[in-house]
């Protein structure tokens, strides 16, 4: 047998988009090279990092002669690509299964992440960039994620994961944006006073995959 090549990731840690894809990597047991990439520097805008990933966003994914971009695409890829290795739940094993995936993704992309991103970046990157927080703006996204969190309360009482009873992609998605705001920010409170979204958060958070990614992001960088 040939030596398997390690797909690369690039990007901080950090990143909620480079966190994504680790973790769905870390559940389906693939190898991978993490690569870092200095933001800070502007190496996400230099030619060569352009070639694979146009817009100059992170992360970037090379898989031997293929390159991806955008995270919740990698993350499909990746448990299509691996669909018998790892978790094989992770993306569904029949069409109804991934419907019902797809559309709790879609939904963590549509509803969920427009306000959890806003107060991610407002609530945990703001005051460490020394930009100005924007009040009416948090006050904004929380109530529009309370909202989203309501359904999501109803959905877990009657499921223990979002798409069914096994840990999926959907779950997995939510983790990144998720573990800044119920760490340090006030709008733990919106999650963990919800029962049912309280305990699915303690559930898909103690997963090994996402402690491995939580490890990582409070490693200092290679």
């Amino acid at each position: 047998m040939g030596t398997i090549t390690p797909v690369k990731v690039y990007g901080p840690p950090l990143s909620t988009a480079v966190s994504r894809v680790l973790a769905c990597l870390l559940e389906k047991n693939v190898q991978f090279e993490l690569i870092h990439v200095n933001m800070a520097k502007g190496e996400h805008k230099s030619p060569a990092y352009l070639q694979i990933q146009p817009f100059g966003q992170v992360p970037a994914f090379q898989d031997d002669d293929i390159s991806l971009f955008e995270s919740r695409a990698i993350c499909r890829y990746i448990s299509e690509k691996h669909a018998s290795v790892g978790n094989i739940k992770l993306y569904g094993t029949n069409p109804l299964e991934k419907a019902s995936i797809e559309q709790w993704l879609e939904a963590e992309s549509q509803s969920f992440n427009p306000p959890s991103s806003t107060l991610v970046f407002q609530l945990a990157f703001a005051p460490r960039m020394n930009i100005k927080q924007d009040q009416g703006l948090i006050d904004q996204s929380k109530a529009k994620l309370a909202k989203v969190l309501d359904v999501y309360e109803k959905r877990l009482g009657d499921s223990r994961y979002l798409a069914g009873d096994e840990f999926s992609l959907a779950d997995l998605s939510h983790l990144p944006n998720t573990q800044y705001l119920v760490n340090g920010t006030d709008v733990e409170e919106l999650f963990m006073s919800r029962d049912n979204v309280g305990r699915w958060w303690g559930e898909i958070s103690s997963r090994e995959s996402w402690k491995k990614v939580v490890e990582l992001q409070r490693a200092p960088p290679s």
